[in-house]
C-alpha cells in the first residue's frame, strides 16, 4: 500500500492502477475539478502527501502544472507516452501494471532550493533542443530519468527541480539510440 495518494483523472486510471499496486486513488475527472474534489486532495495532501499521475497527453500536463501550483510540495510519476498508448488513446489507463510500477518507482518531488545544475546549454549540446530529434531525445531521456516528456523549457526546470544526477543525467544521454535508430522508430 503507497502511504501517498495518487491523483489520477479518471476512474479507469484506478482500475489500471490497481492492478499495478495497492494505493488509494482521488479522481479529477479532467480539468473540472469541483471543490469536493480539491478539498478531498487538500486532506490527503496535509495528512499522507499526494503523487501527481496524470495522462501523458496536453491535457494531462495543464492538470499536473495547475495542481503543482496549488500543492506545490506534490509527488510527481510520470508514464511515458509510448507505454500510455493503445488503441489509438493515451492515458494511464491504457499503461500496463509494469509501467505503472515502474513511474512510482522513479518518483519526484520538486525541491525547494532550486539547483542550477543544468542550462541551456546542456540541452544543446546533448542535442535534446534545437534539432530534429530533439523532442524523441527529451521524451526518451525524460523516460529514462522518470521526468517524463516536456517542451525544453519544462525539461530543463525538471531537471533542476526534480533532484536529477548530473551522472544521471550523463548516464542516459549515453544510452539514447543513434540517430539513424531513433529515425527508423519514429517510421
Amino acid at each position: 500500500m503507497l502511504k501517498e495518494v495518487l491523483v489520477v483523472e479518471g476512474k479507469m486510471d484506478v482500475v489500471a492502477i490497481n492492478k499495478a499496486v495497492e494505493a488509494d486513488c482521488i479522481v479529477t475527472g479532467g480539468f473540472g475539478l469541483n471543490t469536493r474534489t480539491i478539498n478531498d486532495i487538500r486532506c490527503a495532501y496535509k495528512k499522507r502527501g499526494i503523487i501527481i499521475m496524470t495522462d501523458p497527453d496536453a491535457a494531462g500536463e495543464r492538470i499536473r502544472r495547475w495542481l503543482t501550483r496549488r500543492f506545490p510540495a506534490a509527488k510527481h510519476a510520470f508514464i511515458p507516452q509510448k507505454e500510455a498508448t493503445a488503441h489509438n488513446d493515451i492515458g494511464v489507463e491504457q499503461a500496463s501494471a509494469g509501467s505503472i510500477r515502474k513511474a512510482l518507482a522513479k518518483i519526484h518531488a520538486p525541491k525547494y532550493n532550486f539547483n542550477k545544475e543544468f542550462s541551456a546549454a546542456d540541452l544543446l549540446r546533448n542535442r535534446l533542443s534545437g534539432g530534429m530529434n530533439a523532442s524523441n531525445r527529451r521524451a526518451i531521456v525524460g523516460a529514462e530519468l522518470g521526468i517524463g516528456y516536456a517542451n525544453a523549457k519544462i525539461f530543463l526546470q525538471r531537471l533542476n527541480t526534480y533532484g536529477v544526477t548530473r551522472a544521471e543525467f550523463e548516464q542516459s544521454v549515453h544510452d539514447l539510440p543513434e540517430e539513424k535508430e531513433m529515425g527508423e522508430e519514429q517510421k
